[in-house]
């Protein structure tokens, strides 16, 4: 028997005789691996990303340069790695961007984009030539690997795309993000697949003041975050905790791997399964890491690992696996690049 169904830009082929999926994108056919052992069963993880994202430069000296891509794409081009199956990000529909952020802001920073030199949006979020196709590819991409998830044609996928997002307001653009790549990837998932309720849980060092701010009075979305405090960008105090659905857990600088994993095993993991969610969404920031020189967090690489292990244990309990992790934040690029292996040889373990 051969199956077709179709999500927003993609076509999906599924035959029981060759034991494939076969995936049209872009008029392009690719051939996608499952388990003959496991009757069919996906057992693979994807990789989104895209060479324009390395086109957004916001300037010298800027810590949220394209070497951080550089950086994470060159560890997963290591031999543990060649299982993992690579996608080009597609282009996001502004329709979709809108289901978070304002048409007239959206509009904006597409008109803001400059031809040449560079454009500042607020003191440290900066638009060059490349910026438009790199935010655009962003959302895609998480979007992308949502319809992936959705459609039972991959375990887990990581995204490996900048700018971050997690600090994006509705009309505001700040903290090195344009647009909220996760906060739209959330809603479109409820939008577009029927997806009920959608966590997202947010590891960076700085709290997710966007994606917060977009949750904070919708039940049907949750958000979990450890983060220093006090810290950019002043929000995510414990008692910010929406109508339920928001759970924050300050650490103060210094705090280290005991604290982080506290913050987990006490507060945050018990809630998101309380939750129960249809999807799981990672922010995926390694900016705690000791050796990140941003913030104050002392956490070691191995942490890291633990943590994507415990988010797929509820992930595996609450929604069949289902689970979608972005890149947020992370400066020092050798720390970053050992924090993003760990945690994508996590997911690909599942």
């Amino acid at each position: 028997m051969i199956k077709v169904f179709e999500s927003p830009k993609i076509l999906y082929i599924r035959s029981d005789i060759f034991l494939h999926d076969y995936r049209v994108v872009d008029n392009k056919l690719f051939v996608l691996k499952m388990d003959e052992c496991k009757g069919g069963k996906i057992v693979t993880t994807y990789l989104y990303q895209h060479p324009a994202c390395a086109n957004h430069e916001p300037g010298p000296h800027h810590p949220e340069s394209p070497d951080r891509l550089e950086s994470v794409l060159a560890k997963l081009g290591e031999v543990c790695f060649e299982d993992l199956v690579r996608f080009e990000s597609p282009l996001a529909q502004l329709e979709v961007i809108s289901l978070m952020h304002n048409p007239s802001y959206i509009d904006h920073i597409l008109q803001a984009v400059p031809a040449n030199g560079l454009v500042q949006l607020d003191h440290d979020t900066i638009l060059s030539p490349g910026s438009g196709e790199a935010i655009l590819r962003g959302v895609g991409g998480v979007c992308a690997a949502i319809d992936d998830v959705l459609n039972v044609v991959a375990n887990n996928v990581f995204c490996a795309m900048r700018p971050p997002g997690h600090h994006a307001e509705a009309s505001q653009a700040m903290g090195f993000c344009v647009f909220n790549n996760i906060a739209i990837g959330a809603k479109y998932a409820q939008e577009t697949h029927g997806v009920d309720k959608v966590a997202v849980v947010d590891f960076d060092v700085h709290h997710g003041n966007g994606t917060q701010h977009m949750f904070e009075s919708d039940p049907t979305l949750f958000y979990g975050s450890s983060h220093q405090f006090p810290a950019y960008p002043g929000t995510g105090e414990s008692s910010e905790t929406g109508v339920g659905n928001i759970v924050n857990v300050p650490l103060k600088p210094g705090s280290g791997s005991e604290l982080f994993r506290e913050a987990y095993t006490e507060n945050i993991l018990p809630k998101l399964r309380d939750f129960n969610p249809d999807l799981l969404l990672i922010s995926a920031g390694f900016d705690a890491h000791i050796q990140d020189p941003l913030c104050q967090l002392n956490l070691a690489t191995a942490d890291f690992a633990w943590v994507t292990q415990e988010l797929m244990l509820v992930a595996d309990e609450c929604c069949n696996g289902r689970l979608v992790s972005t890149l947020e934040g992370g400066y020092d690029l050798n720390a970053l690049a050992e924090c993003v292996g760990v945690h994508v040889t996590a997911l690909m373990r599942s």
